[in-house]
């Protein structure tokens, strides 16, 4: 296919997922930022230090948009009525999902800039440059969850309990942010600069791999369901 029809193919895909105003949804995190500000303001909380920025002002709004686009990939078209016209598309249906994937992830790319710029400027100074990887790893791995929970419960609603029962469990596990766990996709090797510089890169490995490794397995469960065209389109 041409490139100009695959910017095509993204562009359309951007549309399904997120409307005409999909440009606004990289803003959109931007919001916690001011969220965060006002607290600092009001005096509720203490200021942040470049050991924040990964997780708590990048990672999270990113996931939060990550999930809400990982619903609509594929649930989307379940409860928009549309699945059955997916299956029929020239080049498979996992044509048509990899492309709204692929558009998923290239919102949350344009949403990092922006977030990467404020929190420099006005929250931490400067910060890792790594830490962007950290964040952006975070919500490609919920993305790609989302996708496969709304496509196991055939439904955006179903998948965003079980999404959210997930990163819930993650964050008590992980005391949200302040126990760092090598299997967490908010593995933050910055959260702690005292660690052993050789450890810490052995961890940091581990978790990046890891999590390769775990998006690969969740993206492959996701298309084997999806491919269940009778299962996917009953009821």
């Amino acid at each position: 296919m041409s490139l100009w029809g695959d910017i095509g193919l993204l562009r359309l895909a951007l549309l399904v997922l997120a409307g005409r105003r999909f440009w606004v949804l990289p803003l959109l995190p931007l919001l916690w930022l001011g969220f965060q500000a006002v607290r600092l303001l009001v005096g509720l909380g203490e200021a942040f230090d470049p050991g924040s920025a990964q997780g708590t002002l990048i990672g999270v709004p990113l996931t939060m948009l990550a999930v809400f686009l990982g619903l609509r990939i594929i649930a989307g078209e379940i409860d928009g009525r549309s699945l059955e016209i997916a299956y029929t598309v020239p080049g498979g249906c996992e044509r048509v999902w990899l492309a709204k994937l692929l558009a998923s992830w290239l919102l949350l790319l344009a949403s990092e800039l922006p977030l990467a710029v404020v929190t420099y400027y006005f929250f931490t100074g400067p910060f890792p440059w790594s830490a962007l990887y950290g964040a952006l790893q975070a919500a490609s791995f919920y993305l790609i969850l989302a996708m496969a929970m709304a496509t196991l419960f055939r439904s955006e609603a179903a998948g965003a309990m079980g999404t959210a029962a997930i990163l819930g469990l993650n964050g008590v596990i992980t005391g949200f942010g302040q126990n760092q766990i090598r299997y967490s996709p908010f593995w933050n090797p910055h959260a702690d600069p005292g660690t052993d510089p050789s450890e810490l890169f052995a961890l940091t490995l581990q978790n990046r791999v890891g999590m390769v490794l775990a998006m690969a397995a969740i993206l492959a469960l996701a298309f084997m369901r999806a491919n269940r065209r009778e299962r996917m389109l009953a009821g």
